[in-house]
């Protein structure tokens, strides 16, 4: 443990964790490859499933890592500075909330589905393996990958229940975390309850602003 007081180690924690999930790397990817600003196309999120709306595939791959590996990353920092598995959960909270409302781009970021994946995978993969399982059957069997997100969302902190994880911050930063996914992901709720949300591997309507669901 390199950090003993508590009140330091949650300030830095929270600081650090949201500066770290706040680093845009659709953003970054899409500018160095020469794709133009992901947040001018699509839903102008800057998550993976939007830059896989420039047609590059391999910079969405490159986002959707960067964004898990920054949620895995600040709460294994956290963690591992604090030895405090509630400092790790707080600081994954953070990163969480560092990509959904980035400072420097007008906290207008992604809907935090890699991110939170990463922060679970970090503190509890057990649970994340299954929330996991259930995003894979639910998006082969609807072919509708906001039905899949939104579902491994909703069950994670039971996930995290079946499986045993504790201490409690575990359970309560996949509640935080699932309950916002919900709020990002009013428009795509919209869509779902009228139906007129696009399946996988459909091609792009009209308005792409209306298609999927970004990570």
């Amino acid at each position: 443990m390199l950090i003993s007081n508590p009140v330091l180690a949650a300030g830095l924690c929270v600081l650090g964790g949201y500066l770290l999930g706040s680093i845009p790397f659709g953003v970054i990817a899409t500018r160095l490859a020469g794709a133009g600003d992901v947040r001018s196309i699509g839903s102008g999120s800057i998550g993976a499933t939007n830059v896989l709306r420039t047609g590059r595939r391999d910079l969405a791959a490159i986002t959707l890592i960067g964004d898990g590996g920054k949620g895995a990353a600040a709460t294994l920092l956290a963690g591992w500075m604090t030895g405090s598995t509630e400092m790790a959960a707080l600081a994954g909270g953070a990163a969480f909330l560092g990509h959904l409302f980035p400072a420097w781009l007008k906290f207008r970021g992604g809907k935090g589905l890699a991110t939170a994946a990463g922060v679970m995978f970090a503190i509890a993969w057990p649970a994340a393996l299954l929330a996991g399982a259930i995003w894979l059957a639910m998006a082969v069997i609807f072919r509708i990958s906001s039905l899949a997100s939104l579902t491994a969302a909703a069950v994670c902190p039971l996930c995290v229940f079946l499986t045993g994880q504790t201490p409690e911050a575990k359970l309560w930063v996949s509640l935080f975390m699932a309950v916002l996914i919900f709020i990002r992901h009013h428009e795509n709720i919209r869509r779902l309850l009228k139906g007129e949300e696009p399946r996988i591997g459909a091609k792009a309507a009209a308005n792409p602003a209306t298609a999927g669901s970004d990570a």
